[in-house]
């Protein structure tokens, strides 16, 4: 099943149960509401009643014939109602009056009078100062036979005289049932239509790019040379731009080929220099300091070939480290003056001042205490490495909203506009200050990937005039 039909299927699905859920209940509502309304209306018009016959009864002069012969009249009345769409012309609601005892006295219905409606609810109730009210079904198995019965207290100076009840067939709001039940059919199927062709839309839209990336995938794995489709969802778009970056990259094996080509050009320097060293040693005849010197060549570029297979293994293990296993919370200033007491030494030699600055109580961080330390040492060293001779190299720590910003400035020749975008990459290094040798140019690409695992970045930048120059190094780490 293709995934447009999916997703057209489920959200058919879910519109439809949802519409069908809501207009269900309104539906099953509507005869109660429509109930309520009716039974409201009653109440008005018993309590109206009993107000028109409490002074006839009070006083023993109640016209029964009389008030027979209104009702008729009311009965008889040709009814041109238009209620909404539904047309009313006959009058339906009956009524009867029981005395104090709950004796008819009065009736729609002539052979009614005289009985006993004593046990009826709404007389009952109403005589013991209750609102009295009842439903009765002329057909037990019929609901549409049964007919309400309001009833209201007759008083006069606060005595109750009796009740009057009003009576409705609840067959009268059929009509009107019927007509909410047809509009809310029309209105749902009106919406329904209305929803199912948002859904198509809606659906053709979140497959048309998806399928768009699908081909184009399909033809890179046929082999096709074929350039990626341009989409405006910025995610696919994304994804498409890193399938074109991964298959240039497969097809020509660039990652693999740069990174075999640069750790052999880094390995092919020590090499050479302890083969020509071991060669002259092996020949003989040679002074006390120059095979000292020669000795010494040895030894350092093995420590060397040593420092650049030990980064490198590092630099791969973070590389294939999704997240930090057990972070702890630490205080980046300690964790900061703890290498610089390591570096003051070597800083001593190169007559460098290390002044580091931090804003009191500062926030902690939570990460991998080895990790940050390393990623500090990195930076402090990459600083020593550059800095000119008897200048200060000015450390200190931007606390914001997120995260803490580790900024370290050393006064030395800028990073050319060239190298700027390739520090990070692995293995590229520069030309120290004052003629040093190059470094293994892992450094940057470690700190980068201990600043991802801690949800943050490292950037270098620029800054200074071209008589004072400075390289300000920022490693932010997320709060």
């Amino acid at each position: 099943m293709k995934l447009s039909l999916r997703i057209f299927l489920m959200y058919f699905l879910l519109v439809g149960i949802g519409l069908f859920t809501f207009f269900s209940n309104a539906a099953n509502q509507l005869r109660p509401i429509v109930r309520q309304s009716a039974e409201n209306a009653l109440i008005d018009t018993a309590n109206l009643l009993a107000e028109l016959v409490v002074r006839d009864l009070h006083n023993n002069q109640f016209n029964r014939e009389q008030f027979t012969q209104a009702i008729a009249r009311y009965q008889q009345r040709q009814l041109n109602a238009s209620i909404w769409d539904v047309k009313k012309t006959t009058s339906d609601m009956r009524c009867y009056i029981t005395d104090r005892q709950g004796r008819v006295i009065f009736h729609t219905d002539p052979d009614e009078i005289g009985k006993d409606y004593s046990r009826w609810l709404d007389v009952s109730k109403t005589l013991k100062g209750q609102y009295g009210a009842r439903t009765t079904r002329i057909d037990p198995n019929d609901e549409l036979t049964s007919v309400m019965h309001v009833a209201a207290p007759i008083f006069n100076n606060g005595d109750l005289f009796g009740v009057l009840t009003v009576v409705q067939p609840n067959a009268s709001s059929v009509p009107f049932l019927e007509f909410a039940r047809t509009q809310l059919l029309t209105q749902g199927s009106l919406i329904l239509i209305f929803a199912l062709a948002i859904g198509a839309l809606l659906t053709y839209w979140l497959t048309h790019s998806v399928r768009l990336l699908s081909i184009y995938v399909q033809k890179v794995r046929q082999g096709e040379r074929v350039t990626p489709p341009k989409l405006h969802e910025r995610e696919l778009a994304e994804l498409a731009e890193a399938t074109e970056s991964m298959r240039r990259e497969l097809e020509g094996k660039a990652y693999i080929e740069n990174y075999v080509h640069t750790l052999t050009h880094e390995m092919k320097s020590p090499l050479a220099a302890i083969r020509g060293a071991a060669e002259l040693l092996e020949e003989g005849g040679m002074e006390a300091n120059a095979r000292q010197k020669f000795l010494h060549n040895i030894v350092h570029s093995a420590h060397r070939m040593q420092d650049l297979i030990d980064r490198l293994l590092a630099l791969a293990a973070l590389e294939n480290t999704n997240q930090l296993h057990n972070p702890e919370p630490l205080d980046l200033a300690q964790l900061v003056s703890a290498e610089i007491d390591t570096k003051r030494s070597r800083a001593q030699q190169k007559q460098l001042q290390l002044v580091f600055t931090a804003p009191p109580n500062i926030a902690e961080i939570k990460g991998d205490r080895f990790l940050l330390l390393q990623a500090i040492s990195n930076l402090l060293d990459n600083a020593l490495n550059f800095a000119n001779s008897q200048s200060d190299i000015l450390i200190h720590i931007e606390q914001q909203a997120e995260q803490l910003v580790l900024v370290i400035q050393n006064q030395g020749p800028w990073i050319p506009d060239y190298a700027l975008p390739r520090i990070y990459e692995r293995f590229y290094s520069l030309a120290r200050a004052e003629g040093a040798g190059k470094s293994s140019g892992l450094g940057l690409s470690f700190v980068q990937e201990i600043a991802a695992l801690h949800k943050g970045s490292i950037r270098l930048c620029n800054g200074g005039t071209l008589a004072q120059p400075w390289v300000e190094a920022r490693l932010s780490i997320a709060r």
